[in-house]
């Protein structure tokens, strides 16, 4: 009986393939890296064939791997990336490199797009504050900068679905990827034709838009043959790589969220659109971002994470980072040991990349406030995660005033293994911390995706029951909490002052 199930996650700079048991027992995985390119500054592409030979060969390395019969597979998910998009020309061939997110390209569109139609109508409809970041200004881009290639262009795909798409299936997308295209009305879940008309491109190109977990049919022939996979197994739709985290940590009921605590930091929950406050979520720039089962989500993250520790570690870490090479410890379980066990009197602002929500400037800057003669590195080290946590901290104020009530968050990431980060956590947001097990959730969430579909798994509860392993809960800390509170007051005016420095000569 065919029970086993791939998942595939496509990164900026790389995918992995992960092929698990229905018990969440890991039957062979692999991982392969390709690179960004910069054709000149401000401007960043991925290469879509990369990526597709990337995949091919992950694949075929976990098959290799992979010690059962290949009858045993029963279906492929993807989770992957945003924003970005694959041209594809009407014989289904790639028209070029993708323009990422971070790529400037597409601002002076933009801006003739929201002169146009209005930011607020923009943000009504998409649940998207206007950026460049966008699919849609990329594409009026093309159309404006390139014709050549726009006037070959028959469709568009994310790369997960553009994976999917290489393996047999039509060219389709999940609604939360076409959520990030700044074209699609979240509300009514189909593509806003006035969006649309005013930015001047033709309707055909927007693919169909479907559920998440939608089944799109069996691998092609050819494909299979080339992977060495079997020709029964099915496609299923996968998301937004962090829809599917939420989905990979088991978030399937209200008042539960993710901490994703990796280079970048983000709080992804789950709620029903009606308890919401739309005006509330606009303000604090928070996307409005179709989930599973009719609910919704959001993303609420800050650009620093885990990035902030490894920049201590590499400018101020130089006699940790030898002592962990020689014990084989980790250097951040070492860098830890001299952090202590209370609160710091140090603020740290982490905006050392601009700010995410509820801000999104990126002009901000990072500060550190409170130093002294006796501040150690231990208490600086402390103060970077107190830091990180503060701004998190702000933006669950943000969901609660838009009308979410988070009780609990399930930390996964490279931070979730640090059991001081995690109780620092607890402490200074006042709510239970649970780590997870988890090496990825996303491409767990691919995992999950596909077994719902297919049967394997009778709901995403039961699912989550199954292959999300928990580890330890942290619990606030009540002789901490009045010196959290008292510096979170301080944090929040932090912002402000800092801005109004910088920003003014």
């Amino acid at each position: 009986m065919a029970v086993d199930l791939i998942g595939l996650d496509i990164g900026s700079t790389g995918t992995k393939c992960l092929i698990m048991a229905p018990t969440g027992e890991v039957l062979a995985q692999a991982y392969k890296e390709y690179p960004m390119e910069s054709p000149e500054n401000g401007c960043y592409e991925l290469s879509p064939q990369r990526v597709w030979e990337a995949v091919q060969a992950v694949i075929s390395s976990a098959m290799i791997k992979y010690d059962r019969p290949p009858a045993m597979l029963a279906g492929l998910s993807v989770s992957s990336f945003g924003e970005a998009a694959v041209l594809l020309d009407s014989a289904g061939c790639v028209l070029g490199n993708s323009l990422l997110y971070i790529d400037k390209r597409g601002s002076e569109q933009l801006e003739v797009l929201v002169e146009h139609i209005g930011e607020e109508n923009i943000i009504g409809k998409t649940g998207l504050h206007p950026h460049p970041m966008y699919t849609l200004s990329k594409l009026m881009w093309y159309r404006e900068e390139r014709p050549d290639i726009y006037e070959q262009l028959h469709t568009f795909l994310p790369f997960g679905s553009f994976i999917l798409n290489k393996l047999g299936a039509g060219p389709v997308i999940d609604y939360s990827l076409a959520s990030r295209t700044m074209a699609f009305d979240v509300h009514r879940l189909e593509w806003d034709e006035e969006i649309i008309r005013v930015s001047g491109l033709r309707s055909g190109i927007f693919p169909q838009a479907l559920e998440l977990g939608s089944r799109l049919g069996r691998i092609s022939p050819a494909a299979a043959e080339a992977l060495g996979l079997p020709a029964h197994l099915q496609l299923v739709l996968g998301g937004h790589d962090q829809v599917c985290a939420a989905i990979g940590a088991g978030v399937t009921e209200e008042g539960s969220a993710v901490d994703g605590i990796g280079t970048v930091e983000c709080i992804t929950p789950v709620f029903h659109k009606m308890q919401v406050n739309d005006k509330a979520l606009a303000l604090s720039k928070l996307a409005l971002v179709p989930y599973i089962q009719g609910s919704y989500t959001t993303y609420a993250f800050n650009f620093t994470g885990g990035s902030l520790l490894k920049w201590y570690r590499d400018q101020f870490g130089y006699e940790e980072k030898c002592a962990a090479d020689e014990s084989g410890r980790s250097v951040y379980e070492i860098m830890g040991e001299s952090a202590g066990e209370g609160p710091t009197d140090i603020l740290v602002l982490p905006h050392f990349a601009g700010s995410g929500t509820p801000y999104m400037n990126p002009a901000a800057v990072g500060v550190i406030a409170g130093l002294n003669f006796n501040t150690t590195k231990g208490e600086l080290y402390r103060a970077l995660m107190e830091g990180v946590t503060y701004e998190m901290r702000l933006n669950l104020d943000c969901l609660e005033q838009a009308g979410m009530r988070i009780r609990e968050l399930k930390a996964c990431g490279g931070g979730a293994k640090s059991a001081l980060w995690l109780q620092i956590k607890a402490d200074i947001m006042n709510r239970a911390v649970i780590a997870l097990d988890i090496e990825e959730a996303g491409i767990l969430g691919a995992v999950i995706l596909a077994g719902v579909a297919l049967g394997v798994f009778p709901s995403y509860a039961e699912a989550a029951r199954r292959l999300v392993k928990v580890g330890t809960t942290f619990y606030p800390r009540p002789e901490n909490r009045r010196h959290y509170d008292e510096n979170y007051a301080k944090y929040k005016r932090l912002y402000q002052a800092v801005n109004n420095v910088m920003s003014n000569p």
